[in-house]
Order: C-alpha cells, then sequence, then structure tokens
C-alpha cells in the first residue's frame, strides 16, 4: 500500500509499505496491505512503518534496516484504495 505522512511544515514520507502501526486514539493499531477503508483520530506517539526496500533516514524518520519510526503529536489517518494518508502534528 501506498503510505504518505504530511505534516504543516512537510511532507515526511511517501512510498509502499507493507504495514503501519499508528497511535490510534483510543489505542495503537495496525494497517496491512488490502485492509479495509478506515478513518481514524491519532493521539501523541510513534508511528511505525514496514517496507520491502531500504528506508532513508531523515530528520524526522528514525530508521532500522527497512522499518521507518515517526514521532508524532497526534493528527488524522485515512486508508481508502491501497493508500494510507496521514496528516500529522
Amino acid at each position: 500500500m501506498l503510505l504518505e505522512i504530511i505534516t504543516p511544515e512537510a511532507s515526511l514520507f511517501k512510498g509502499e509499505v507493507n504495514s503501519v502501526s499508528l497511535p490510534g486514539t483510543d489505542g495503537v493499531f495496525q494497517v496491512l496491505n488490502n485492509h479495509a477503508p478506515i478513518i481514524s483520530s491519532l493521539k501523541a506517539g510513534e508511528l511505525i512503518f514496514e517496507t520491502s526496500a531500504a528506508v532513508a533516514p531523515s530528520d524526522h524518520i528514525v530508521v532500522s534496516g527497512n522499518t521507518g519510526r515517526v514521532q508524532i503529536k497526534g493528527g488524522v489517518a485515512e486508508l481508502n484504495n491501497q493508500k494510507l494518508i496521514v496528516l500529522a502534528e
């Protein structure tokens, strides 16, 4: 699925991923390929995504192999048609 992480300042990541763990307001949840459409509010916490290829580190993304970690302060996530958009603070 395609993951796009956007903040008011910049686009932090855009690429194909295998799974994403998100800090939802009701608890952490995971989204996998072919997941049903979903919209969720997010609280402060860590967004973790796994890819098949290596992830390039940046100022906002901590990388360990094929896993990227991003600290967020909250936001909204929407998954539809294999595209997950995270609008984060």
